[in-house]
């Protein structure tokens, strides 16, 4: 009986054997293809807002103003002026709950219309498919696939968005995602921003302005455009801040400062005050002025951020400065050189930042 059970295990490989060499070889499989066949829109709108892995953008050149890609294909050079997503239709969405004609822009959120009956929410908008345009004026579909208030001010809303990416045909989205924002998110604003860094109402548009561009970061120092302070807008605040944050001296959307750079602001109003207490950030003793801020450029400039001569400013923009060995006390610091076309006074921000290093 053992004998039996033994031999049993050596007959069903035996077996075994026999079938797999008798078995023919199995065709290899075709590689896979990818199709060239532009998706159906039922099939483009099925696959918006899936989960997807953060992307980040090796070494981001310099402060970006909207904190969008500036294109789809990485290999393709790309100008800093330029962005996949620029402006949004608040009319005519291409996908939307039933009912739904159009979204509606207020004070940083965005709303359905009509509302629904049962009572607006932030979250009424999600799913939407809105047509928004790039730099170079071609059209890009833009998915609202999250809206999440935010934890210090609920009545400001972040919304997570994925544009069509027409190169990888697939919806990605389009903020650039930074080790600090992985997945970063982007806030609605007011009417839009052209290449020169220049805004201009528009009540049919908007802008979704990401975490990580200058648009966003100034509404989050407290420069929302569509606030007021002591009864004065700070609409006006908000587009110098732009200006600032990217250190565009010459107004024409050209940024001269690096990623990252800490500085100081203050204004007039108060909303925000020169540092005195050191942090893990900013040592107020290292800091000395920059410059001020119009909402057009500086209005008044001591050095620039990084370090790089002034002459270069001045070329890059000729006319627009002139020489000034005054003490200008009234823009905060002293100036080497200021524009001729403004008072003293135009300037509604200033900064602070730390000089380029000392030769030894």
């Amino acid at each position: 009986m053992n004998a039996t059970f033994k031999t049993l295990p050596v007959c069903l490989f035996l077996l075994l054997s026999a079938r797999v060499q008798a078995a023919p070889p199995a065709a290899p499989k075709p590689a896979p293809t990818r199709s060239v066949s532009a998706p159906s829109d039922a099939e483009r709108y099925a696959r918006r807002c899936q989960s997807q892995t953060a992307q980040r953008i090796a070494r981001p050149q310099g402060t970006m103003l909207w904190g969008t890609k500036r294109g789809w294909d990485p290999e393709k050079p790309t100008e800093e002026r330029t962005s996949v997503l620029v402006s949004v239709a608040l009319d005519a969405p291409r996908q939307a709950e039933a009912g739904v004609t159009a979204l509606r822009f207020e004070d940083g959120r965005l709303w359905a219309v009509p509302a629904p009956e049962k009572g607006a929410t932030a979250s009424d908008v999600v799913g939407t498919v809105l047509q928004g345009t790039s730099s170079d004026g071609k059209p890009v579909e833009v998915a609202i696939c999250g809206a999440e208030p935010a934890a210090d001010d609920p009545g400001r809303v972040f919304y997570r968005i994925e544009a069509w990416n027409a190169v990888a045909r697939e919806w990605e989205n389009p903020c650039v995602a930074l080790d600090r924002s992985p997945a970063p998110r982007a806030l609605a604003v007011g009417g839009v921003w052209d290449a020169s860094g220049a805004h201009a109402d528009a009540a049919d548009r908007f802008t979704f302005a990401c975490e990580n561009g200058a648009i966003s970061k100034c509404i989050l120092w407290g420069y929302a455009p569509w606030a007021s302070r002591d009864g004065k807008s700070l609409a006006g605040l908000h587009q110098a801040c732009t200006r600032l944050a990217r250190a565009d001296y010459c107004g024409n959307g050209r940024s001269h400062t690096r990623q990252d750079t800490t500085i100081d602001i203050y204004d007039r109003l108060g909303v925000l005050e020169r540092a005195t207490e050191v942090t893990r950030e900013w040592d107020p003793a290292k800091g000395s002025f920059e410059a001020a801020w119009a909402p057009d450029g500086a209005t008044c400039l001591s050095r620039t951020r990084d370090g790089r001569a002034l002459d270069l400013i001045l070329q890059e923009c000729p006319g627009r400065f002139q020489a000034d060995t005054g003490d200008a006390r009234d823009e905060g610091g002293t100036c080497t050189v200021r524009r001729g076309d403004v008072k003293p006074g135009a300037a509604l921000l200033r900064n602070l930042s730390y000089g380029p290093a000392k030769a030894p």
